[in-house]
């Protein structure tokens, strides 16, 4: 490099960080082992990007720093390609595959056909690319098109971090074409798709869709911005230097000029090779980072190779073998909406049985209401179904050219189709769920479950396995259910006997006994946690003022937002969730009578409290009891901090307390406190 402006040392250093950063690029792209951590190697290209600012004349079009996108073109060149972009042949079971070989073996005479060498690689769902380097520089980039002429792409092959513009090493051909798959890893794909949605614009199908559609932008600044990598799978035109005889030698030989070759290629023997390398493949597909669809098998010697030659537009020494297709067409006979143990409502479509993947499939999910309305998915549309391996199959998109006339818009239901409750969605989330927690039956196991749990009613040896049972059974259906059971039916569930049915009756009776604050946490309010629960029993002092409560008044809660107020409100104001509430009560759970205490006048509003050391106490009961008389609790010791409560072996806290000259509190001063405070 040349400059009349530059000093040589800057030119130097320009060119130690170019070189310093293709090898580290080698390294982490094409050997997946790089030796310096990720911000050791942001120094790297932070310091380059700013010598390269201060002296633009020393900036080359293969300098790492160029992967950023050009300005726009109105319009992809064609680029015709010197050696044809031939497609492979298809081989769609294992005997198409053995008639494959049969070919082979009998064109090149081999009486012993597993004697004949291939390479195996994953048939990646991506989009072909051809890329041209002279003497080592990326030169041109295009699609294969129609195999003869294709779309000019460099610009944006450009962006793409694993695609060396600069070849490593010396030895490599004057003019070097090379030939591979551009994709999307799957989790690059997920993030897009998030990104998408999140900017309100059209999400992508699939990987495949995502990368054709980024590499195909006119913007190449916007494809600098899309997850793409890419693989070689091959050469096409080679001048200036001779390559290895088989086919996977090259393969290596691309590999240490820096460029990416699958790490699952791999050399096998006859057919029965091919065919147990796919099997292999088969069962590790899904844990594959990228998507797949088939297996390509190609004859490993050059030589056997230009003997078997071409037929039509493909050659006769590869074939791909394909998977069973995950996509197939078929029709929506109805959508029905299931609910879920949370209460999340989803909708699912309900099909023509069509065969995917070798699974034959009824039912396709369809998420929630924004799915469907982006789908606009209807009843009597001919829809297209995507399965990937375990994968639930999902609607992927709608073909609107044969839908049917006077077809209706889908819309989610205003009641559960479970338990008949209202049903809401809030404002800024996807997801639409119903309001009868205590009663709706696709919800029953998950809220006796929490009921008895040890926060809320502490129900002691009601477990989930116990609580399956009972509702598997039709024991219960409800947590008021519960203190109806007796010793027989417990007896005779799996595991019990009468000494243990009879601890699970005295703990039942035991729990009746409880407070205010237990046992609205135990009803399983959406948002509603310990420390709201407790500041609603101090505030309200009774459950039917609660009950009766609107939003307004809630909203002078502290803690309590609108978000909160609305939850509590909604389940209060369904039926189902009264009556049960109502049984509870008749079946004897009681509590204390509590004290009540208005917002404006908690006595410990304003305080900050710090709890530290072992206390005999619950600390989230301690904190929550705190909270509701107005006070905030913290995790860390300040000056703004007004007490520290102390227990057995407090640590650090109580030491900083005492150099900050903060109140200290033992068990016994905080209880008096929390007594004189709730009177």
């Amino acid at each position: 490099m040349t400059t009349k402006t530059a000093p040589q040392n800057v030119i130097k250093r320009i060119n130690e960080l170019r070189d310093q950063i293709n090898h580290h690029n080698y390294l982490y792209y094409v050997l997946d082992n790089p030796e310096i951590p990720d911000a050791e190697f942001d120094k790297l290209f932070r310091e380059l990007q700013t010598l390269e600012q201060q002296h633009p004349e020393l900036i080359t079009p293969e300098s790492p720093t160029q992967r950023v996108g050009a300005k726009p073109l109105k319009v992809f060149g064609e680029v015709k390609h010197q050696i044809p972009m031939l497609s492979l042949a298809n081989a769609m079971d294992e005997e198409e595959v053995r008639n494959f070989g049969r070919r082979v073996a009998d064109t090149l005479e081999q009486s012993d056909a597993e004697h004949i060498e291939y390479t195996a690689e994953p048939k990646l769902d991506g989009l072909a690319i051809s890329i041209v380097y002279h003497d080592g520089r990326l030169f041109q980039a295009a699609t294969r098109g129609d195999g003869f002429t294709g779309e000019d792409v460099t610009q944006n092959v450009r962006t793409i971090n694993s695609v060396p513009l600069k070849l490593v090493g010396r030895d490599y051909p004057q003019i070097l074409e090379v030939r591979g798959e551009v994709y999307m890893p799957k989790a690059g794909f997920v993030a897009l798709n998030e990104k998408q949605q999140a900017a309100g614009v059209k999400t992508f199908a699939n990987p495949r869709n995502a990368a054709a559609g980024s590499l195909r932008q006119l913007d190449s600044s916007i494809t600098a911005t899309r997850p793409l990598a890419m693989y070689c799978y091959g050469v096409g035109r080679v001048e200036g230097a001779t390559l290895p005889e088989r086919h996977s030698d090259i393969l290596q030989r691309l590999r240490q000029w820096g460029l990416r070759i699958s790490p699952e290629i791999k050399t096998v023997h006859g057919i029965t090779g091919c065919l147990a390398y796919f099997a292999e493949i088969s069962k590790r597909r899904e844990k594959l980072d990228y998507e797949i669809d088939g297996v390509v098998y190609k004859v490993n010697r050059i030589a056997q190779q230009e003997q078997l030659g071409f037929v039509s537009r493909a050659p006769r020494w590869a074939i791909a073998h394909k998977f069973q297709a995950q996509e197939a067409m078929t029709q929506v006979v109805g959508i029905e909406v299931s609910v879920g143990r949370t209460g999340a409502l989803t909708p699912v479509a309900k099909l023509k049985p069509v065969d995917v993947g070798g699974v034959t499939v009824s039912n396709a999910t369809l998420h929630n209401e924004d799915e469907i309305e982006r789908l606009d998915v209807r009843v009597g549309d001919t829809v297209v179904i995507y399965r990937a391996g375990d994968v639930i199959p999902k609607v992927d998109r709608v073909v609107s050219s044969l839908r049917p006339k006077q077809t209706k818009k889908f819309h989610m239901p205003k009641k559960c189709p479970v338990c008949d409750s209202d049903v809401e969605r809030r404002e800024g989330e996807a997801i639409t769920r119903c309001t009868g927690g205590l009663f709706c039956a696709a919800q029953r196991k998950n809220s006796i479950k929490h009921f008895n749990s040890r926060r809320a009613m502490d129900v002691d040896g009601m477990g989930d396995k116990l609580v399956d049972q009972l509702v598997d059974k039709g024991l219960i259906h409800n947590a008021a259910d519960m203190y109806s059971l007796d010793k027989e039916q417990l007896a005779g569930l799996e595991r019990m006997a009468d000494k243990s049915a009879q601890n699970i009756l005295d703990a039942l009776e035991k729990s009746k006994s409880t407070t205010l604050a237990r046992f609205i946490y135990a009803l399983g309010i959406r948002d509603v946690g310990e420390a709201t629960a407790q500041a609603l029993a101090t505030h309200f002092g009774d459950l039917r003022g609660l009950m009766k409560s609107n939003e307004e008044a809630l909203q002078q809660i502290p803690d309590v937002g609108p978000v909160v107020a609305n939850s509590i409100v909604k389940f209060f104001q369904q039926p189902h969730n009264r009556e049960v509430i109502d049984k509870l009560i008749k079946a004897g759970v009681h509590w204390p009578k509590v004290a009540q205490i208005t917002t404006e006048a908690a006595p410990l509003k304003g305080k900050t409290f710090v709890i530290t050391g072992t206390l005999s106490i619950k600390r989230d009961e301690l904190k929550a009891r705190l909270q509701s008389l107005g006070a905030k609790v913290t995790g860390s010791v300040s000056k703004s901090t007004d007490y520290v409560v102390v227990g057995e072996e407090p640590g650090s806290k109580f030491d900083k307390a005492e150099q900050l000259g903060i109140a200290i509190l033992d068990e016994a001063a905080i209880s008096k406190l929390l007594k004189k405070a709730e009177q």
